[in-house]
């Protein structure tokens, strides 16, 4: 038999597992894409919107977060405090303080109602006037960012947006495969749409052309945002944390858990003007649990915490003298540490709990964790960027382009056209579905009997649900429910 009779003879076998091949690659991006596509939507407006939250908040509430700046000092931190303790109801309890140094922001500190309601109170820093106050759970960007992590669903929300970022990464990798220009095709015409087609080919033009120069982009969003998940992502900060690769090591050792208090009573820092003693604000903070052994930094009541910070317990205030340090007394530390404003204070709320500041500003590099002893005023610990493992480092880096943060406005854009196109994806994807789908049927691409082996395929799949457990159960449930549900003879469908 001769060479080239046998080489005519493996060309249609090539062909046909090539054939084979694309179609399990285009049916799995199609359950991937069915499934994420509306969720796509929603992450990729709240995303966009949640980016641009500097500017769009003082637009939202300018006459709380607004004041015209004076050329006079701003009171101090506790005036202000002692202002906005008694404009709320009595047994309010103040859990944060937000410190800005800009000149035309308003004072913002965070208490907890009697009912326990999360609410914010504004104050002029330059007169103490209040300026009016906001729920911290219904205010616009707040719902924004919990309807983009948990579709204001609680746990189970948060879950399946974990769900829909994992199947992301299939829907990725399998559009890239399926874009990959095949015999005939060039480079730009595969990069390039091609505008003079009509109908649904216009339509599958677009979308391949468009997702591929997004691909690198929504594989960064993907990868960058995992971190922040309530189920996984918990599990990879501890697990990074136990092997010193994202907490800072021993950034909770050698402390006590609790202090014995001067004279053998409960006491809390008091605040100047506070009509409130001290025994019943701490008395009314202790059911919140806000402060107890153990704890760790995402368990404060602080609007946003530095990842690789997140896992460090939180030391207790030590034995001290009889001086109460003020919160006054806190700024001013922080601002000889060289941060004038734009970090958040978590107040002692127990007997043994400490100041913490948070600083999470556009640079990583220049985050900072301070924990101050509410009696002596003494730091007990500091951690900077430099104390990180080198998973905290890189996970710090991918949230600040995330966020859109790193490089100011630019690093906005870049993440917003990152966006409206992966919500541009998922509605092009949409319509050639509908397109293509048949009357009464789901429309999923045929399944040849004889499937190609794929072996490099199916070893990433079993690599992710190794690597992403939730995602790996319902890779299970998917290729089952395939077998079962959409098993027979199915028509072949128009690529």
């Amino acid at each position: 038999m001769s060479t080239a009779a046998t080489d005519q003879r493996s060309k249609p076998a090539a062909v046909t597992a090539a054939s084979r091949s694309y179609r399990t690659l285009w049916r799995w991006h199609f359950y991937a894409g069915l499934f994420v596509m509306p969720f796509l939507v929603v992450l990729a407006v709240t995303g966009t919107l949640y980016c641009f939250q500097p500017q769009i908040e003082p637009l939202l509430y300018p006459h709380r977060l607004v004041v015209e700046p004076r050329d006079v000092p701003r009171l101090a931190e506790d005036t202000l405090l002692a202002n906005a303790h008694r404009a709320l109801p009595v047994g309010s309890v103040a859990t944060t303080a937000r410190i800005s140094s800009r000149a035309d922001r308003s004072a913002e500190f965070i208490f907890r109602l009697p009912d326990g309601e999360k609410q914010s109170i504004y104050l002029n820093p330059y007169d103490g006037t209040v300026l009016g106050t906001l729920s911290v759970e219904q205010r616009f960007m707040q719902i924004d960012r919990m309807v983009h992590r948990k579709l204001l669903l609680g746990k189970p929300g948060e879950l399946l947006m974990e769900l829909v970022a994992c199947w992301t990464l299939i829907m990725i990798g399998t559009g890239v495969a399926l874009w990959w220009p095949r015999a005939g095709t060039t480079l730009r015409g595969a990069l390039v749409p091609r505008f003079t087609l009509r109908g649904r080919p216009l339509w599958k033009s677009m979308h391949a052309a468009l997702g591929i120069w997004l691909a690198a982009g929504a594989l960064a969003f993907v990868v960058t945002g995992l971190p922040w998940t309530g189920s996984w992502g918990k599990h990879f900060k501890s697990l990074s944390s136990s092997v010193n690769l994202g907490s800072p090591p021993g950034s909770w050792g050698g402390l006590p858990l609790r202090s014995k208090l001067p004279g053998g009573a409960p006491q809390h820092a008091a605040v100047p003007g506070n009509e409130t003693n001290s025994q019943q604000i701490h008395e009314s903070r202790e059911p919140a649990m806000d402060s107890m052994p153990g704890m760790t930094m995402d368990d404060l009541p602080l609007p946003q915490v530095p990842w690789a910070a997140g896992a460090a317990t939180v030391p207790q205030s030590q034995d001290a003298g009889s001086a109460i340090w003020t919160l006054g007394r806190v700024v001013a530390q922080m601002r000889a540490l060289g941060l004038p404003g734009g970090y958040d204070i978590a107040l002692p709320a127990s007997a043994s709990g400490v100041y913490t500041a948070s600083y999470f500003p556009a640079d990583p590099k220049l985050e900072r964790t301070v924990y101050i002893d509410q009696y002596s005023g003494a730091i007990l610990k500091h951690i900077r960027y430099g104390d990180y493992g080198a998973v905290g480092k890189a996970v710090s880096y991918g949230t600040s382009l995330h966020m859109g943060r790193y490089f100011g406005l630019a690093n906005q854009i870049v993440c917003a056209v990152l966006s409206l196109g992966l919500a541009t994806l998922a509605v092009t994807g949409c319509v050639m579905w509908w397109k293509r789908r048949p009357a009464g049927t789901l429309g999923a691409p045929a399944r040849d009997r004889a499937v190609a082996p794929m072996r490099g395929w199916k070893l990433v799949l079993v690599l992710l649900g190794a690597v992403f457990p939730l995602m790996g159960v319902t890779l299970i449930a998917v290729w089952l429910a395939d077998r079962m549900l959409f098993g027979g003879p199915l028509q072949p469908l128009a690529e």
